[in-house]
């Protein structure tokens, strides 16, 4: 690899004057995971938040608990780096425990890691189980999630002795686009960011909106134009079945709990089915995973072999389905309206909690208008519009979107003046052409994976790793360590012009 030579600078300055008081509790647990070649042994602690960081009046001074991991055990203390995992839309243990590689590195590089937990998800919800009525609900936002991180980084960095310290940031998927929002905001605390598989322009409403689903179908074609062309036979026939109301038929074949009744549980198996396919296409992994349910190796290979395992293709298309959804053999029918729900997300929201507050994210200021149309992709027309997003959002929470304020608030793809971001993505995960391609700059990377699903770099080195990715850790570590450099160098310079200035006034008192 060439060697990394002239970066731009960031000149741009914003003060955070917030004071907090942290860490009420501790709980130590230690945890192995498949792909780490260490055993990180995270403590779980809890950091006195403040609740809205925008308004004195709305809540005050008012605090919630925002849980986060941290690990000192490869620290070089008071020099060695802060790796900071900006979390996302889940439980934090769930990304501490799938992002092998950031421990991994912080073993090379001697780093303190810390992986915070997002506002509203796992257990760090403002106003416990009432968190996700109206109008709790509204201090959920992407600038309220970047301001906690930047208290969480500036208090723990005091308390640690750790101010001379840079700070790396790095995140996957909407985690990486956090990421890359804490180096454009906060470049006084943040040093340098690894955003992998973070889909910051589609997000943003810019792009097509038929690109996600037809990246999907691209990984199925690409191991078999056979397997595109079954599943949208499959879905033909279906449709067909819908057309002429036979429900009973359509609950036999996919094994449902009750018959579907109505077009609307039609629809709502079109998007289960869908989405079992977006699944497996983001989490196309050459080896077993946990993340985000159970799947086995290579799964859109094995959901291929499946769909063409025979002439019966809505059998083909249940057993394929039952990849994501029946993994372990438990269930014995699918519920339409529990495995999958349909929300302002159309490739998913998830269950529980979390899916709520990734719903609300979605009506406010996430944008994803995504389609099928089955002419560019190999699934039912499935429209979802800005004013489907409108209607839907205005009924279930209370909003009105902005579909551009992610453009206005984060830059859109008018980038060129940041710097110190890696843009990470593998050819296979739907997400990547939502994202950063190409380099901007010189200190704007853009890493490309070849055979990588959805932030397969961020993952733990593991022996069924393609090339690709391994070369890509190689250049993402080296630019973190320049980063890291960098960053020092200047704190060194800063410290001695301070010292200088001070000797100066010395001088000028004693004259």
């Amino acid at each position: 690899m060439r060697r990394i030579i002239d970066f731009l600078a960031v000149t741009v300055t914003l003060v955070s004057a917030q004071v907090l008081h942290a860490l009420p509790h501790t709980i130590n647990q230690f945890r192995k995971h498949h792909g780490f070649k260490t055993e990180p042994q995270f403590t779980e602690k809890y950091f006195s938040q403040t609740i809205d960081h925008f308004n004195f009046n709305s809540m005050g001074n008012g605090t919630f608990s925002q849980r986060y991991l941290i690990t000192g055990q490869y620290w070089e203390k008071g020099s060695g780096p802060i790796f900071f995992y900006t979390g996302n839309e889940g439980d934090i243990w769930e990304f501490a425990l799938n992002s092998g590689f950031i421990t991994e590195l912080a073993a090379h590089q001697k780093a303190l890691v810390i992986f915070a937990e997002h506002r509203y998800y796992g257990k760090s919800l403002p106003f416990g189980n009432d968190s996700f009525n109206i109008p709790q609900i509204s201090l959920l936002t992407v600038e309220q999630a970047l301001a906690d991180y930047s208290v969480l980084i500036t208090e723990l960095r005091r308390q640690l002795a750790a101010s001379h310290c840079p700070v790396i940031v790095f995140g996957g998927s909407y985690g990486g686009m956090l990421s890359v929002y804490m180096r454009l905001k906060y470049p006084n605390i943040v040093a340098g960011a690894l955003a992998a598989s973070a889909p910051i322009l589609s997000t943003a409403g810019l792009g097509d909106s038929r690109q996600f689903f037809r990246d999907v179908t691209a990984d199925f074609e690409n191991v078999a134009p056979e397997c595109r062309d079954a599943v949208r036979g499959a879905f033909h026939q279906l449709k067909e079945l819908a057309e002429h109301q036979d429900y009973s038929h359509i609950q036999s074949e996919f094994t449902l709990c009750k018959p579907p009744s109505s077009a609307q549980d039609i629809h709502q198996l079109y998007g289960l089915l869908r989405n079992a396919f977006t699944l497996m296409a983001m989490l196309d992994y050459p080896y077993s995973t946990h993340f985000m349910g159970n799947m086995p190796a290579n799964p859109v290979k094995v959901a291929c072999e499946t769909m063409l395992s025979g002439s019966d293709l809505l059998a083909n298309l249940r057993k394929t389905a039952a990849i994501v959804y029946n993994a372990t053999g438990v269930l014995t029918c699918f519920d339409l309206y529990n495995l999958y729900l349909e929300c302002a997300d159309p490739t998913g929201c998830g269950l529980g909690f979390d899916s709520q507050a990734w719903d609300y994210q979605a009506c406010t200021e996430i944008n994803l208008c995504y389609e099928s149309n089955n002419v560019t992709d190999m699934f039912p027309p499935m429209a979802f519009t800005e004013r489907d997003r409108e209607l839907y959002c205005s009924k279930r929470w209370g909003v009105v979107p902005r579909p551009d304020w992610l453009q206005i608030q984060f830059w859109g793809d008018v980038l060129s003046t940041a710097s110190n971001i890696i843009f990470s993505n593998g050819d296979l995960d739907p997400w990547a052409n939502g994202g950063v391609r190409k380099s901007l700059s010189s200190s704007l990377i853009a890493v490309n994976i070849t055979g990588g699903a959805h932030h397969l770099d961020l993952r733990g080195s593991d022996a069924a790793d393609p090339a690709s990715v391994i070369a890509a850790r190689k250049t993402e570590a080296d630019f973190i360590a320049h980063y890291s450099e960098r960053e020092r160098d200047r704190k060194v310079r800063e410290r001695d012009r301070e010292r200088g200035l001070e000797s100066d006034s010395n001088l000028c008192c004693c004259s």
